[in-house]
């Protein structure tokens, strides 16, 4: 089995031994994924790969990926962003079957991707690697039966996600900056314990808690800098409640990867966590919204659980 990295000089590659199709959404990125549909049909069709498929709403891409390991294609390359890669993911985990992730990053956050080193991605090279057997995999973060490629979040990120709906007579370019900025202000913070194997941190007020499979998250955000998708465990990012100014200051320096020089910042690397709230908590996980079904979560790595298209190193 191989991990997530650069591919050894002795590593030999099978020419067409998998079977592929493409699932693009065309919405996404506001329009990217469309404008790049011509050139995915181009790119691919060099390789013999026709089987394109396009969604025309969000429940469209687990549909269209259960058919296809139904039907046998062992490859499935999405193009779209990381709500696109994370619905096709999720298909291929609950298929129990071993098919392969491929993306072509088309989103405007686009995490995943920079979790995998493919945000710059050449089509035409992912059209050529797509046909090639491979094994390399990448761990997978679960919360209850909901699985994340990036992260999941308590906190700060949920109340911004919540607030979305209020605000969405400002458009898509300024909708969530807008939320962001109104919940900085007058976010109270979460109360909870969190436990892992090796420590447990006692109940405190917390501003926001990440627990990451990857780098990134929120469209760029280096929120656990030393994380990555290949080392069988996830990092927590553990920030407390601050006030005003100094709440500011610790979000732009998590922007640059920098807020762990915040006394208020924990990071703890583990395989599983188990957070305590009062009462079942609201979580995101890669940005989608959920509650949870009891007041005590499990957050667990799967590690190598699902098998990936890479970037040529």
């Amino acid at each position: 089995m191989e991990v997530f990295g650069r591919r050894s000089r002795g590593e030999r590659i099978t020419a067409l031994t998998e079977r592929v199709c493409v699932i693009v959404n065309p919405a996404s990125g506001r329009g990217r994924g469309a404008k790049l549909l011509p050139s995915v049909r181009g790119a691919f069709a060099a390789h013999d790969v026709t089987d394109i498929l396009t969604t025309t709403r969000s429940s469209d891409e687990q549909r269209l990926a259960f058919d296809a390991i139904a039907a046998g294609f062992t490859t499935i390359v999405c193009v779209g962003g990381d709500g696109t890669a994370g619905n096709v993911a999720t298909a291929i985990l609950r298929s129990g079957t071993d098919t392969r992730l491929g993306l072509i990053p088309a989103g405007t956050g686009n995490d995943f991707a920079r979790n995998l080193g493919l945000a710059g991605a050449d089509i035409h090279d992912v059209a050529r690697q797509s046909v090639e057997k491979s094994n390399v995999r990448m761990d997978v973060g679960r919360i209850e039966d909901n699985f994340f490629l990036n992260s999941c979040g308590f906190g700060f990120d949920v109340a911004v996600l919540r607030g979305l709906p209020h605000v969405r007579w400002l458009g898509n370019s300024l909708v969530y900056f807008y939320s962001a900025l109104r919940e900085i202000l007058g976010f109270r913070g979460v109360e909870m314990s969190v436990q892992s194997p090796a420590l447990k941190h006692e109940r405190l007020l917390y501003l926001l808690v990440v627990i990451a499979n990857g780098s990134h998250f929120g469209g760029g955000i280096a929120i656990a800098p030393s994380a990555t998708v290949s080392d069988g465990q996830l990092d927590a990012v553990l920030i407390e409640e601050a006030t005003g100014v100094r709440r500011l200051r610790m979000l732009a320096a998590a922007v640059r990867g920098t807020h762990g020089r915040f006394d208020e910042v924990m990071v703890e690397r583990a395989s599983r966590f188990t957070l305590t709230f009062d009462a079942p908590p609201f979580y995101q996980s890669d940005g989608e919204l959920h509650r949870a079904s009891e007041n005590e979560v499990t957050v667990e790595c799967l590690p190598a659980a699902l098998r990936v298209l890479r970037r040529s190193v």
